[in-house]
């Protein structure tokens, strides 16, 4: 008990920290209770905070803030209209194109699967690979009818996302161009005495906002990178595997790793277990390279080193929680608590020195 007690003391014995406290406390609790009704506010924040960064570019070159944040707006706009207008089509149509030819593609895997005791009998045999495709036997058509289904349950939100596309463009410009009323706002419902809160606010602003921007430049360089690469193999769905190789760099290491297999299977089915299937993967493994031991240290040279085993259980824990948007934001908030944890104050108890330290102090 006194052990409980002295580490409660020692950490929040200061106001500022309970004040600190109760915001991240009521921040998550907001969230949990009512993130699906604020989903497009929460959206246009994380794009507003996206760009803000070419906003304070367009003042420092002496444009007002009001006009920077217009053409800013208008840009996303422009994007956010060719996105819909061009890109989702192709994707949706490379995306069907493929589940049409899934049931080919698993079944010539699983012929090359069964030739190799023919091939290597000294190392394989049939008997495990019986085994092996017994365990991991796919119903291709359940499968597919699945994805159907959830086509045609997404098919009728799109009145919804038409919505978001209207409301959260116009909700950046307004963030954008009133940032400093809205903190104003904000820093209403803080304490008076709120230096604590500012300074952690400090820290993870600090690392989020150079995380979020350089993961932000990341996804499009590798995307065009990936996209080029593969159209100039020749590569069947270039569009659709380049975008998903770029949106993989979210997470670290699981997303590269999990990409060789759609990108592996698209290739052998396109060209079977020949020299330019061989060529994909090395151009594959060379841009993953190239991206964490080039870009990714220019990037992100100022940004929160965190380490793969917190990174893998960032996705496992927020990915349990939240599922599938818990993993795209996974590494964010593992900024963001790695940053509150940095900054977080601590009443580091004094240790007694001994009689011979302080008779060398003295000397």
């Amino acid at each position: 008990m006194n052990v409980v007690k002295a580490w409660f003391s020692r950490n929040f014995s200061d106001p500022q920290v309970v004040a600190l406290a109760l915001i991240l406390l009521g921040s998550l609790t907001l969230v949990l209770l009512f993130g699906a009704l604020l989903a497009p506010v929460l959206a246009a924040a994380v794009v507003a905070y996206l760009l803000e960064g070419p906003v304070q570019w367009l003042g420092r070159v002496r444009v007002p803030r009001w006009l920077g944040a217009t053409l800013v707006s208008i840009a996303l706009l422009i994007g956010v209209v060719w996105v819909s207008f061009a890109l989702l089509p192709l994707l949706t149509r490379q995306a069907g194109q493929i589940l049409q030819e899934l049931p080919e593609m698993v079944t010539r895997a699983q012929e090359w699967f069964q030739s190799l005791p023919d091939r290597y009998p000294s190392m394989i045999t049939h008997e495990q690979i019986d085994a092996m495709l017994s365990t991991t036997n796919i119903d291709v058509a359940s499968l597919r009818q699945s994805v159907v289904s959830r086509s045609l349950v997404l098919g009728m939100g799109l009145l919804y996302l038409c919505v978001y596309l209207l409301l959260v463009p116009l909700m950046v410009f307004f963030m954008l161009r009133d940032k400093a009323r809205i903190l104003r706002w904000i820093g209403g419902f803080l304490p008076r005495d709120s230096d604590l809160v500012r300074n952690v606010w400090s820290e993870v602003n600090a690392q989020l906002s150079n995380f979020v921007r350089g993961k932000a430049l990341e996804i499009v360089i590798v995307w065009f990178a990936a996209y080029m690469t593969f159209s100039l193999l020749g590569l069947e769905y270039a569009m659709l595997l380049s975008v998903l190789v770029g949106l993989s760099v979210l997470i670290p290491y699981i997303g590269a790793f999990g990409m060789t297999v759609p990108v592996m299977l698209v290739a052998y089915a396109q060209w079977g277990f020949e020299a330019q299937t061989l060529y994909v993967l090395i151009a594959y493994g060379i841009l993953q390279v190239l991206d964490g031991n080039v870009l990714v240290p220019v990037l992100f040279s100022e940004a929160v080193d965190l380490h793969p085993v917190a990174i893998i259980t960032a996705v496992m824990f927020f990915g349990g929680i939240w599922g599938f948007w818990g993993v795209f934001f996974a590494i964010p908030l593992a900024t963001i608590v790695h940053a509150v944890i940095k900054a977080w104050p601590r009443q580091r108890s004094r240790i007694k020195e001994s009689p011979a330290a302080e008779a060398t102090e003295n000397t």
